[in-house]
């Protein structure tokens, strides 16, 4: 397993932040979400740093759907980062923390009319509109509610990105935004342009997650310009703001090959500098959207193992306390993730072995396979790069609790998120009794 962060090992055992897992799982129990705040806030510093211009102005906007509650959206806030929302809950969180509204982009493909107005009440900053029926429900709340709101609107740049389908988001079929390549798109930003109610701010595009060619981000930087330049001409207008999402990939296996961070950053820069210059366009602001580039590496699970089982036929199985309850990627996206052993860390690996939760469904596999030091009940296990769409996308499935969220830094440990109790699963529950017939 590679070490990320503030991984150290010490007597045998792994600390994370300073602090060993066993008092970790001591005092939170398992499973547990483990966010390395320093390892975050680091690389928080290196997008700031790293992704800036004498030409024009930077936003760095924090894709909240990676993981998300109410220290994190303080946390980003504190930094100086914008925060990107997409939906009603999403919004109402970061409201919750402090955000500044008018530091908030609201995304989504399907908008529903009490988020639009719930949004616009609270004087949120930036609109990514995706649709004509979604650009009609804005134009009715900001004229009911008397504002002018700064808008976006989300186009595809038909960049076909190498990476999974699901998370593929700029091909022309994407549900997303409306295509560049579509005849009704200029007449669509000439209404937008001409509405009273809304102001046309600039463009915004997301070719997919988990992306590690540099040259599709290139790609879309030149076709982004370049559309951004002929809507400019048709219209007679200064493009404000030109966001070109994020998406860059993120290790999870020796299989993934990151590019290193801050040397892209700045090549991405030059890069969007020279096309600019070339172009003769120059937006005051280009917008970047880092979610899961920015928390995945910093987050790790610890599980208790259970049973350990062999089967007649394959890799004998770990069974965890956890599953596709607080990890679903492995079941819906095929996700691969590596492994140890946190009380074992010096030991050699002796066997292959299969880990699977507890949840009531044969695919509830984690790892499929991974060569550990002999595993025993009662051991400690860490999944690392878990810190996106863990926690965000975890569920109740069996009725089973989700896991609490600590940070650590120097040896210190807070809880975010609270574990989840049986009283919780039932929090909403309702006994009917129907009358007789």
């Amino acid at each position: 397993m590679k070490r990320l962060g503030n991984m150290e090992v010490d007597n045998h055992e792994l600390k994370i932040g300073g602090l060993a897992v066993s008092e970790l799982t001591k005092k939170f129990g398992t499973p547990l979400y483990v966010i390395d705040q320093k390892d975050l806030t680091d690389r928080i510093h290196t997008f700031l740093a790293q992704f800036k211009s004498n030409t024009f102005g930077t936003h760095i906007i924090y894709a909240s759907k990676a993981f998300t509650n109410l220290y994190m959206a303080q946390l980003v806030s504190k930094y100086g980062l914008y925060v990107d929302v997409v939906s009603g809950g999403e919004l109402y969180t970061a409201l919750k923390a402090g955000v500044d509204p008018k530091k908030i982009y609201f995304h989504g493909n399907n908008k529903l009319p009490k988020e639009i107005d719930d949004a616009v009440k609270a004087g949120v900053g930036c609109f990514v509109l995706d649709n004509e029926v979604e650009y009609e429900w804005l134009t009715e709340t900001a004229e009911r509610e008397g504002k002018k709101i700064r808008v976006l609107l989300r186009v595809n740049p038909g960049i076909e990105a190498h990476t999974h389908e699901y998370i593929q988001t700029a091909k022309n079929d994407s549900k997303f935004g409306v295509s560049i390549f579509d005849q009704q798109t200029l007449p669509f930003i000439k209404r937008i342009i001409e509405n009273k109610h809304l102001h046309f701010a600039g463009l915004h595009a997301h070719i997919g997650s988990q992306v590690f060619e540099e040259a599709s981000f290139f790609k879309e930087v030149d076709e982004m310009i370049k559309y951004a330049k002929d809507v400019e001409q048709t219209f007679a207008i200064k493009m404000d703001e030109l966001n070109l999402g994020g998406g860059f990939g993120v290790y999870y296996t020796e299989e993934d090959k990151p590019f290193e961070l801050s040397q892209f950053l700045k090549r991405y820069i030059q890069h969007i500098e020279s096309t600019v210059a070339e172009l003769d366009i120059t937006p005051n602001t280009i917008s970047i959207e880092p979610g899961r580039s920015l928390i995945n590496a910093s987050g790790s699970t610890l599980y208790t193992i259970g049973a350990v089982k062999k089967t007649m036929a394959g890799y004998p199985y770990i069974f965890v306390d956890g599953g596709m309850t607080d990890n679903p990627r492995p079941i819906l996206y095929q996700a691969k993730y590596e492994a140890a052993i946190a009380n074992k860390m010096d030991e050699a690996a002796t066997q292959t072995y299969r880990i699977a939760g507890k949840c009531c469904e044969s695919g509830d596999v984690l790892i499929k396979e991974v060569d550990l030091p002999k595993a025993e009940t009662g051991d400690t296990l860490v999944i690392p790069s878990t810190g996106a769409y863990t926690y965000s996308m975890s569920s109740n499935y069996n009725r089973i609790e989700r896991p609490a969220v600590v940070f650590v830094e120097d040896g210190q440990a807070q809880v975010a998120v609270k574990r989840e109790t049986y009283e919780d699963l039932i929090r909403n529950d309702e006994m009917i009794k129907w009358k007789e017939l």
